[in-house]
C-alpha cells in the first residue's frame, strides 16, 4: 500500500515506522527536518520536506498514486485542510485525520473523514478500566461523548 503521512510528530513517526516495517511504501511529509529524529537513525520511509498544504509538495510525495493519507500534525486546522484537499481533489480512498478537538472531529466525521480523537479514546478506555468492564471497539470510543453533545 502507498501511504502518505503528514507530520513527523510522535503519532506520525510511530505509524510511519510501523507501516514501513510491515512492507508498506510510506512517504512522510514534514516541514521541520529536526522532527525526523523521531524516526531513528535510518529512515524507514521516503521523506519530503515541505508544507503538506502545498499541492506541489503533495504531488512530490506521490499523492496522485496514494492509497491512503494520514494527517497527523498537531494542528487541527492543518490536518483538516490537508484531508479535504486530498479527499476532494485527489480522491484518495482512505484518509485518517488526527483531531484534538472532539467537537470538531465530530463535525468532520459528518463530512466523510475518519477522524481520530485521542481525548475520546483515552477517556472511554479509562472509564471502562475504572468500572472494571471489558474494553469496547475503537468506534465506540472515537465519537463525541453524549454528555458533550449540544442539545
Amino acid at each position: 500500500m502507498n501511504v502518505i503521512i503528514l507530520g513527523c510528530g510522535r503519532s506520525g513517526a510511530t505509524i510511519a515506522v510501523q507501516l514501513s516495517s510491515r512492507g508498506h511504501n510510506v512517504t512522510l511529509v514534514e516541514r521541520n527536518p529536526e522532527s525526523l529524529r523521531r524516526l531513528g537513525r535510518t529512515y524507514p520511509c521516503r521523506i519530503v520536506i515541505g508544507d503538506g498544504l502545498d499541492e506541489d509538495i503533495l504531488k512530490k510525495a506521490g499523492i496522485e498514486s496514494a492509497d491512503a493519507f494520514l494527517a497527523m500534525t498537531r494542528g487541527d486546522n492543518t490536518n483538516l485542510m490537508a484531508a479535504q484537499i486530498v479527499q476532494r481533489k485527489y480522491k484518495v480512498a482512505r484518509i485518517a485525520v488526527k483531531v484534538a478537538d472532539p467537537m470538531r472531529a465530530d463535525a468532520y466525521r459528518n463530512l466523510g473523514l475518519f477522524c481520530i480523537n485521542a481525548s475520546a479514546l483515552i477517556a472511554g478506555m479509562c472509564r471502562d478500566w475504572l468500572q472494571g468492564v471489558d474494553y469496547d471497539t475503537i468506534d465506540t470510543y472515537n465519537v463525541l461523548a453524549p454528555e458533550l453533545q449540544e442539545a
